[in-house]
């Protein structure tokens, strides 16, 4: 597999985890209550955080 082809399906990962980050983040905030709701926004904020880093990287390298 190529450099350029590796990269894609990196950046589309990120994407994806980005997306799942948005669902996470809805979740917490309008769905659920009590502890679900902080578990929810911890996770959401770290796919978030992963994503962002993961996009950083491969926009950069």
């Amino acid at each position: 597999m190529s450099p350029g082809m590796l990269k894609m399906w990196i950046s589309i990962a990120g994407i994806g985890i980005m997306f799942l980050a948005i669902i996470t983040i809805y979740l917490s905030r309008y769905k659920l209550k009590g502890i679900f709701k902080m578990i929810t926004a911890i996770l959401a904020y770290l796919f978030l955080i992963l994503s962002g880093i993961i996009l950083f990287v491969v926009l950069f390298t």
